[in-house]
């Protein structure tokens, strides 16, 4: 759990804008040390890779960690394991140790969690966010609504019947609802701005 914790924490937009532009995101833009406002202060050449990255941090834990464990593949345990990495994956992402608990949102960390457990799933979701951004170029109402993708898809796509993948499922969406609380408020005063196609700097997700 630490182990994911700490890959959570790695504040991949917080050290690349340190490294390679000499600033911290946290200073510009929407101030969050996520993808979307990379893209936003460093443009496509930082955003992707930071993108692919913090996906990459939810997802390896979920693939890798558990192969060091003593659990039975097919065991209700490995499953709570698996997801409890997650979790403890994406806390360690919106409460990063090595940049003093300030953190992202979560979306890119979850869906690499979503990928490795529910491939399926996961790509319901991009294919709802990619609909929803590229129709109204709102991120955080694409975020929102793959969000509620994921368990809508888990029960009325996939079939799923595990108590454990649903209870995780609505778990995530909250998670991600709660992280976006200020985002839904901007929303709905009409107040919430877009994020340009071409990758300019004027979203504040």
């Amino acid at each position: 759990m630490v182990a994911a914790y700490l890959v959570g924490s790695i504040p991949t937009s917080v050290w690349w804008g340190r490294t390679f532009h000499g600033l911290d995101v946290r200073e510009h833009g929407s101030r969050n040390a996520g993808a979307t406002n990379t893209f936003r202060v460093l443009g496509k050449r930082a955003g992707i890779p930071v993108l692919m990255i913090d996906i990459l941090k939810g997802f390896l834990p979920v693939r890798i960690l558990p192969n060091f464990t003593s659990l039975d593949p097919d065991s209700a345990p490995w499953m709570w394991f698996r997801l409890a990495l997650v979790i403890a994956t994406v806390l360690g992402h919106l409460y990063p140790v090595f940049a003093g608990f300030r953190g992202g949102k979560g979306v890119a960390t979850s869906f690499g969690g979503i990928l490795a457990i529910h491939p399926g799933a996961a790509g319901a979701c991009v294919v709802v966010f990619t609909l929803v951004f590229f129709t109204t170029r709102y991120v955080s109402l694409g975020s929102l609504s793959a969000a509620i993708t994921f368990p809508l898809a888990v029960l009325l796509v996939f079939h799923e019947t595990s108590p454990v993948k649903i209870g995780f499922a609505v778990i995530l969406c909250l998670l991600v609802f709660y992280t976006h609380r200020q985002n839904i408020g901007r929303l709905l005063r009409g107040e919430e701005r877009r994020m340009s196609l071409a990758g300019a700097k004027d979203s504040e997700e």
